[in-house]
């Protein structure tokens, strides 16, 4: 099984807004950046949405290694998440759980790998991180822009 790094990142103008997320992919000494944005939206999609897309652009079962500044998205995959599913994507308080398209994808996406998960706080001087950030907030710029075109 290969060894991947992920560095994920999402960004909203607003929450709800234009919103953008962005992820590193690092293996082997290769990078590959990926990114993307949705004219409304929140930052929790977004977040969800990197990962997601991270994982979902690796080609065969790898071991990953995810590193987020979002303790939304590492706490609803490693605690939240199989409660979740035990309770027919219900919270504990029997709600329907919030962006669980996303959360059904992103079981999806998970399970052809081997993944740890990292966090790190936001805006703190993570090389890594501080590069998705930047990317996710162009893409949620570009998404916000968008709006503003006359067609």
């Amino acid at each position: 099984m290969s060894d991947v790094e992920l560095f994920t990142d999402g960004a909203c103008l607003g929450n709800p807004g234009p919103g953008g997320w962005a992820a590193l992919l690092r293996s082997a000494g290769n990078e590959r950046e990926l990114h993307g944005g949705e004219r409304l939206t929140t930052n929790n999609r977004m977040e969800l949405l990197a990962v997601i897309s991270g994982l979902e652009a690796l080609r065969k079962a790898c071991t990953v290694d995810v590193t987020t500044d979002s303790q939304y998205v590492m706490r609803g995959v490693t605690e939240w998440m199989p409660r979740w599913i035990a309770k027919g994507w219900r919270t504990a308080a029997g709600e329907p759980v919030k962006n669980r398209d996303l959360w059904e994808r992103m079981n999806s996406a998970l399970l052809p790998h081997s993944v740890r998960w990292h966090w790190v706080r936001g805006h703190d001087g993570h090389a890594e991180n501080e590069r998705v950030d930047v990317i996710a907030r162009k893409a949620a710029e570009a998404a916000r822009d968008s709006q503003l075109e006359v067609p």
